[in-house]
Order: C-alpha cells, then sequence, then structure tokens
C-alpha cells in the first residue's frame, strides 16, 4: 500500500514537472514573438516612414549609432564612463538604503517602540515625488554626485523599509510562541525565525527599490548632470538626435533587466526556502 502511494506521488511530481516545462517553454516563445513583432512594427513604421525619420530612426540607424558611441564615446567621453557614472550613484545609494533599511524595517516591524519612531518619518515623505525635494538637496549638496546618491537613498529606503515592516508582521506568531515556550530568547527568535522569514518579502522589496530608484536616477540626470546615461539621453534631445536617444532607452531597459535578473538569481541562492514552506 505505501509502495503504491509512493509511485503514485512520484507520477505526480513527474507530471507537475513536465507541465511546469511545458509552460515554460510557451512563454518564452510568446516573450520571443512579442518582441519580434515590435521590431516588425518598428521596422515597417519606419520603412514606410509613417513617421518622420528625426522622430522615429530606423532599427538600422539605431544600431549604426550603438556602435558609433560605443567606438567614439558621447560628447568626447566613453560610454562605459556615462554608465558607470549612473551605475556607481544608483548602486552606492541601494548599498546605503539596503544596508540601513532593513535592520530598521525588521526592527520596526518587531518593536512598535522603534516603529514609533522612524514610521511617521517614512510615511511622511513617501508619497512625495523625488524631484519635488531635489532641488532642495541640490542647494545643499550641489550638482555633484552627492546630492543625487542622496536621493536615490530616500527614494529606496521606502520600499525596502515597509518590506521589511510588512513581513515581520506576517509572520505566523505560534512560530515565535512555540520558540519562545522552548527556551529562545529576544535574540534567537528574531535571528532564527524572524528574519528567514521575511526575507521573501525583502528580496521583493530590494525589487521594487532598483526600479524606483533607476527611474529616479534618470529624471535626475536629466535634471542636473554633466555624466551619466541619463543625461546623455537628455542632450541628444536637445540635438534633435532620436537615433542616440533610442540607444539610451534600450541600454537603460536592457541594463535594468539584467540587473533584475541578477536579483532574482540571488533570491534563488539565499532564499532557497521560498515556496517550499
Amino acid at each position: 500500500m505505501n509502495k503504491d502511494n509512493t509511485n503514485q506521488k512520484n507520477t505526480k511530481e513527474i507530471s507537475n514537472t513536465e507541465e511546469n516545462q511545458k509552460k515554460t517553454k510557451v512563454e518564452k516563445a510568446l516573450t520571443i514573438a512579442t518582441w519580434i513583432t515590435i521590431f516588425v512594427v518598428w521596422y515597417l513604421l519606419t520603412k514606410f516612414e509613417v513617421f518622420s525619420p528625426t522622430l522615429v530612426p530606423s532599427p538600422l540607424r539605431v544600431i549604426n549609432a550603438f556602435f558609433r558611441i560605443l567606438e567614439r564615446g558621447y560628447n568626447g567621453d566613453p560610454l562605459w564612463m556615462h554608465l558607470g557614472a549612473s551605475f556607481r550613484r544608483l548602486f552606492l545609494a541601494l548599498a546605503f538604503a539596503i544596508s540601513s533599511a532593513i535592520p530598521l524595517g525588521l526592527l520596526s516591524g518587531y518593536f512598535s517602540k522603534i516603529e514609533a519612531v522612524i514610521d511617521s518619518i517614512v510615511e511622511f515623505y513617501r508619497p512625495l515625488p523625488p524631484l519635488a525635494y531635489y532641488t532642495l538637496l541640490i542647494l545643499w549638496f550641489g550638482i555633484d554626485d552627492e546630492s543625487k546618491i542622496i536621493l536615490l537613498f530616500l527614494a529606496a529606503f521606502a520600499p525596502i523599509y515597509l518590506a521589511c515592516v510588512s513581513a515581520v508582521r506576517k509572520i505566523n506568531q505560534n512560530y515565535i510562541l512555540s520558540a519562545k515556550s522552548l527556551g529562545a530568547d529576544k535574540r534567537d527568535v528574531f535571528f532564527k525565525i524572524v528574519l528567514p522569514a521575511a526575507m521573501p518579502e525583502i528580496f521583493t522589496g530590494i525589487r521594487t527599490a532598483f526600479g524606483f530608484s533607476y527611474t529616479t536616477l534618470v529624471s535626475a540626470e536629466m535634471i542636473a548632470a554633466t555624466s551619466g546615461i541619463g543625461w546623455m539621453v537628455l542632450d541628444a534631445s536637445n540635438f534633435l538626435k532620436s537615433d542616440v536617444i533610442f540607444v539610451g532607452i534600450i541600454i537603460m531597459g536592457i541594463s535594468g533587466v539584467l540587473i533584475d535578473t541578477g536579483l532574482r538569481f540571488l533570491e534563488r541562492k539565499i532564499v532557497f526556502w521560498k515556496g517550499k514552506v
């Protein structure tokens, strides 16, 4: 009887695995077909000049612009310098936000007194558009990287902090009570129950913060900067260089997808128990 049940369970698991593989293949095919359709429509629009070539450049023109920038740079600076400037600002701000928002968010969710101190401040500035107070940061810290890093830090802090608070509140209290009944102190409960249980939502908050920060970074570079991928797009728009604008947008999109893919990979490696408990 037990052998039959085991065989049925194994057969069901194999069937589910095959279904998931088929589903993944279909989804990948749909994704590829979607992007092929987009490029075909783009090519046809430029081929039949539905829009002015000044406004919508052809795919070939954009590709040529990319290799030209890759070879000669833009405005005298290599492409990697513009990308490096943007990513340096972004990753520094994210590092500061992650290292401060995670512990403060977890502590706020675990200790109501800490939440009373921090939560109202976060809730006050969180709805504000980052560019609304960016002018103040420029006045206080200048147009160099300091003002941009602080702006991105504030933009990234709130999503991570709120994700941590929410994660702690969703933890099944029976786990905590059971641990305490077995003699675990607050430190053990925090590091062995609260933190592992909150990790999946923490990564969701980090991914959300990355997307919000990247958008804010590009906007900030368009307002006050002399380098960066956002500044490159703005400068190109001033001279109607639509091919360069398309290059900048595509680079931002691809780099954003790659970074998010990296975060997902880290999540699968670090939070390997996600979905299994």
